[in-house]
């Protein structure tokens, strides 16, 4: 019986890639329809206003506007867009 293994591929050689989650866009900055805002397992930012959610829980705008990020207490945290004004960003 052989007391070493044969050689051949590495057994240890295996990863998976990453799955590049986060926040995409953040507070203040100017995103059009359909860009996505966040990349998440689980619901740990909520679609707030004009945002949507797909069935992967990734979060994108639905309208042209201002990201703005806001803490609701235990109703966790809420993700809106403002619609693109006239006016100059808030």
């Amino acid at each position: 019986m052989a007391s070493k293994k044969g050689g051949g591929s590495s057994t240890n050689g295996r990863d998976s890639h990453g799955q590049r989650l986060g926040v995409k866009r953040f507070g203040g900055q100017l995103v059009n329809a359909g860009t996505i805002l966040v990349r998440q397992r689980g619901t740990k930012h909520q679609a707030g206003e004009n945002v949507g959610r797909g069935k992967d829980d990734t979060l994108f705008a639905m309208v042209t506007g201002y990201v703005k990020f806001s803490g609701q207490g235990r109703h966790g945290r809420f993700i809106s867009v403002s619609r693109l004004s006239k006016l100059s960003p808030p």
